[in-house]
């Protein structure tokens, strides 16, 4: 069984990895916003798929980019973390 500490502090590794696996889609996310944002309020244009097409690209491009960093973080905080309490040690 686990304790409390063990247990509240792989929680809270668990939610780091989260927050850095996610960081970069959603900075991007928040940049191509706010470039589309600013595009629209200079040209008065209001499309809605001006504001979806190219935030779905930039984030689509950097989940691409960046899979191999996400899933080598995963991995790892699994083989470090969660397998060992799993098998007892």
């Amino acid at each position: 069984m686990l304790s409390e500490a063990v247990f509240f502090d792989t929680l809270r590794q668990g939610l780091w990895v989260a927050v850095i696996t996610s960081v970069p889609i959603l900075g991007v996310a928040l940049v191509a916003g706010v470039i589309v944002g600013l595009f629209q309020a200079l040209t008065s244009i209001q499309e809605m798929t001006l504001t979806f097409v190219p935030k779905l690209v930039a984030i689509v491009a950097v989940f691409w980019i960046s899979m191999s960093f996400m899933t080598r973080t995963l991995v790892t905080f699994f083989q470090t973390h969660l397998i060992p309490l799993i098998a007892g040690g």
